[in-house]
């Protein structure tokens, strides 16, 4: 029968119970070790789950509730029909029962917002206002008009009361009542009473009074916003040539009124509008939502839609491009996440093979008696697999338990499986390596230590085939690219470096130690020679698993740290490209001059230290040969001192002043040609020969006399910058203030003094606003815990070293000091004798960080980590990874300096302990 089914006999004490009770400090440091790895294990994914599903979530709720909505829409019924029964089909009843049964048939995961879902009929095409009162910019204004439900519930009454429908309202009623938004209200100047003759009715207009004007309570809702001419009047234009614009509004009938409509020329049409309802959705559902929007829009979803709303129903919706939006997004992130996420575990499970390994290395006498005295390896590893699943099972789930109670709203599974795996690998690595180092028993333990051992063709051949993944790996990332999270080889490119580089300090490891021992040897003190001899004679496991512990940890964390400053360092240039200085202050698009005293109101707010006037013409031309072709572009007119020098400050397109200075004897006045910094693409169209500028600030002749790719004014557009002196026209369109802590309400209240329309734009607005998206944020987070993780496994495994070895520094401390040595030198002999692993470890996990960086930054695109919410709104420029000095320093610092520190405290502890006490007859030491 094994060992550990065997019931122990009266008198003996239990395996398990005795050797917890024996080390109980190592064994709750192992379970602590195994509780927070399994926190990491199964919080990563569902970490992962929970930024996907609020970025999800946060798409679909920030887009545009016209581009969200699902829409299902029928035509008016047919003429063919009974007009009594076309009536009763767009009467509210008919209408409520058809919305009852689509929202039953809405295909999973696909749910809709009750709140902001609305039905009813419109005209699909807005119909002319007669009144002559009302406002008329080219033409008449149109009005669509609307039976829609639920206006009490989204509006408020701010004057008159709700439109009604008086008595039976059928398709040849030419009176009706109606409501409007206060801004349509104010555009046209209706008011409580106002009486609207509309066309579109036959013979005689559709007479609509005014009853009352309502302001919509959730304005960018779904029920307003769907349809925005219903909230808000716009600007439209109609086909011919030259266009004639006008306004166009919406009337808000009483659904009751629905009839009425039929009877007008502006196809009628009925809808059942469903705005998506995201409190239930999760990254999950993405590709049986597009799959399901799919099969509504032509699929048998929308069979069983025309099954309740009619066979010419048809469903329309933009929801599945705002979730390809996100998807895009997802899958340009998620692959270096999977970078992060991979060093990360790789570190976590090095570390604990380490602990199990050291524990091994520790036990090794007491498991080789075990084996001489008849153990079998079966029962050596069961006892030990039940020793460590007594500690490793409860600290794993404990860890599961608080990544659930940490992590919401993600599937429990795969934090499930990354627990069970933390706790399936804590258990396991004892017992493998006892069965392992004792598969035959031994009379007396052979040196293993570094000076003695000797690589063996087993060794090499593993060597090289990491090397070789390395290899292949770095390759790829800088051919491919981070792609694809599924491609493990390119994820385990920066594991793969820094288990190379542990590789190669593992074989050097003596090298130095030999080096620095000769000299040492000679010198006329014992501690140096002492120390160095120490080291070298270190058991290969005590170094190697380290070692490799530490330079994961330390690549992993430098890694992490380099994509942080990559991202931060991009949306800082991408911030600064949207402003072009700390704050920008203009008017409604930068066409109108500045009022005058907006430039000393600007200056006068605390934390400003200059204030550069521009003028600047987006519409300025340039002639072309041929047929008087104009060609457009951005003309600047600046002051050459101030503009050169905010240039200067910003890194955006720096050149000295006298560039735009006139040469010679020129005066500084108009009509003269006027020196130019152009744009590369405007310079190479403009050439060298002076070349005539038509814009509303005059026209000009200019001659290029310095090319720069950027400029403060306009970072993303091809400009043509000259001295504001010389257009004829030089007041400034738009201030750029620079300071060191500008504060962007100050900044409002101030210009709002000084003059109406005016915006401001802070560079830390704009900055903050990139890092405002959940799946970028969520990214970021997951670096930061890479960074984190990297620097505190570090420690771990530095501490678990130095501890395995403590009981024998201790024990020859004591030795020492019984043949002389002080308590300084047992200080200092402590201190150097931990210092040659964490210097090298140190050392050489700076040179394996910079190295991954430099090695991989070509195939890591930071943009979408970084910038995704500025697409399309800053110009592109790259975003990679940069080496953060910080990143590689911190930890390895902290590595050396807790390594002395332990060392130190241990001498101190020692010294107050007596040697008889450390040197007792038959210490394990």
């Amino acid at each position: 029968m094994a060992w550990w089914r065997q019931r122990t006999e009266r008198g003996v004490a239990p395996w398990v119970r005795t050797r917890l009770r024996t080390a109980p400090g190592a064994a709750v440091a192992f379970g602590v070790l195994v509780l927070v790895t399994a926190f990491l294990a199964a919080a990563l994914p569902r970490a992962l789950d929970a930024y996907e599903t609020k970025g999800l979530r946060q798409e679909i709720a920030g887009a545009p509730p016209a581009a969200t909505s699902v829409e299902l829409s029928a035509p008016q019924p047919g003429l063919e029909i009974a007009q009594s029964t076309r009536e009763k089909a767009v009467r509210p009843p008919a209408l409520a029962a058809v919305r009852r049964a689509a929202l039953a048939r809405l295909p999973a995961p696909l749910r809709a917002d009750t709140t902001e879902s609305a039905y009813g009929v419109r005209t699909s095409k807005s119909l002319v206002g007669l009144n002559h009162w009302l406002p008329v910019i080219d033409a008449p204004p149109r009005f669509t008009l609307v039976a829609q439900s639920g206006l009490a519930a989204h509006a408020t009454v701010r004057g008159g009361r709700l439109p009604i429908a008086a008595g039976e309202v059928t398709a040849d009623t030419r009176k009706v009542e109606a409501a409007v938004t206060e801004a349509t209200a104010r555009t046209l100047r209706l008011r409580v009473g106002s009486v609207i003759d509309v066309d579109g009715f036959g013979g005689a207009p559709l007479v609509v009074r005014i009853t009352g004007i309502v302001e919509p309570r959730h304005p960018q809702g779904g029920y307003w916003s769907a349809e925005p001419v219903l909230r808000t009047p716009g600007v439209a234009a109609d086909a011919p040539v030259p266009p004639q614009f006008h306004w166009d509004a919406g009337l808000l009938l009483a659904p009751g009124a629905a009839p009425v409509l039929l009877g007008s020329q502006g196809q009628p049409e009925l809808y059942w509008r469903f705005a998506p309802a995201t409190d239930r959705l999760t990254a999950q559902d993405v590709p049986g939502l597009v799959s399901r929007i799919a099969s509504l829009e032509g699929g048998p979803e929308l069979l069983r839609m025309r099954e309740v709303a009619g066979g010419t129903a048809a469903v329309a919706t933009d929801l599945e491009t705002v979730v390809g939006s996100y998807t895009t997004t997802r899958a340009a992130i998620t692959p270096v996440v999977a970078v992060g996420a991979f060093g990360i575990g790789a570190v976590a499970a090095v570390v604990l093979v380490m602990a199990g390994g050291l524990v091994a290395a520790r036990r090794a006498a007491e498991l080789a008696l075990l084996r001489a005295r008849g153990g079998s390896l079966r029962g050596i590893a069961g006892r030990l697999l039940a020793e460590t699943a007594v500690v490793a099972v409860p600290a794993a789930a404990a860890g599961l338990l608080l990544a659930v109670l940490t992590v919401d709203e993600a599937r429990l599974l795969p934090a499930v499986l990354g627990a069970s795996a933390v706790a399936l690998l804590a258990c396991a690595v004892l017992p493998v390596r006892a069965v392992v180092a004792h598969r035959r028993p031994r009379a007396h333990a052979e040196r293993d230590d570094l000076a003695h051992a000797r690589p063996g063709r087993r060794r090499t051949v593993v060597e090289l085939t990491v090397l070789v993944l390395a290899v292949g790996s770095v390759v790829a990332l800088r051919r491919r690219g981070a792609s694809s999270a599924g491609d493990l080889l390119v994820s385990a490119a920066p594991v793969l470096v820094g288990l190379i580089a542990a590789l190669v300090l593992v074989r050097l490891y003596p090298l130095p130690l030999r080096w620095a021992a000769r000299p040492a040897a000679r010198g006329p003190g014992v501690v140096g020679f002492l120390s160095l001899a120490r080291a070298g004679r270190s058991s290969t496991v005590g170094v190697a698993l380290p070692l490799l512990a530490l330079l994961l940890a330390l690549t992993t964390a430098a890694f992490g740290g380099s994509v942080l400053a990559g991202v931060s360092d991009a949306r800082d240039r991408a911030a600064l490209l949207a402003t072009g200085a700390d704050a920008r202050i203009a008017g409604p698009g930068e066409v109108t001059p500045l009022p005058a005293g907006v430039a000393g109101a600007v200056r006068k707010v605390a934390g400003v230290r200059a204030v550069t006037a521009v003028r600047i013409e987006r519409t300025a031309e340039l002639t072309s040969g041929g047929a008087g072709a104009k060609e457009g572009l951005t003309l600047i007119g600046v002051e050459p001192a101030s503009y050169a020098r905010l240039a200067r400050q910003t890194g955006l397109g720096a050149f000295p002043a006298e560039v735009l200075k006139p040469k010679g004897a020129q005066g500084a006045g108009t009509g003269r040609v006027l020196n130019a910094v152009a744009s590369p693409g405007l310079a190479e169209r403009l050439g060298r020969a002076p070349r005539r500028i038509t814009s509303l600030a005059g026209d000009i002749t200019v001659r290029i006399a310095a090319v720069r790719s950027r400029t403060p004014a306009a970072p993303g557009a091809d400009f043509l910058l000259v001295d504001a002196a010389g257009l004829t026209h030089s007041d400034p369109t738009a201030l750029l203030a620079t300071g060191a802590a500008l504060d962007a309400p100050a900044l409002r209240a101030a210009v709002r003094g000084a003059g109406k329309g005016l915006t401001v734009t802070s560079h830390d607005e704009e900055r903050a606003a990139l890092s405002d998206a959940p799946l970028q944020a969520g990214a970021e987070r997951i670096y930061t815990t890479a960074a984190l993780a990297g620097a505190g496994y570090a420690v771990l495994a530095l501490l678990l070293s130095l501890l395995q070895s403590a009981p024998e520094r201790a024990a020859l401390l004591a030795r020492l000091r019984t043949m002389g040595l002080t308590s300084r030198q047992g200080r200092r002999l402590l201190s150097l004798d931990a210092l040659p692993q964490a210097l090298l470890a140190a050392s050489g996990g700076m040179l394996a960080g910079w190295a991954t960086v430099r090695l991989l930054a070509p195939g890591i695109d930071l943009e979408r980590l970084a910038l995704a919410t500025a697409v399309g709104q800053v110009p592109v420029i790259g975003a990679s990874l940069r080496t953060d000095v910080w990143s590689l320093l911190l930890p390895a610092a902290g590595t050396v300096l807790l390594a002395w520190a332990v060392a130190v405290a241990q001498a101190w502890w020692a010294g107050r302990r007596t040697s008889i006490t450390e040197l007792r007859t038959g210490g394990m030491r």
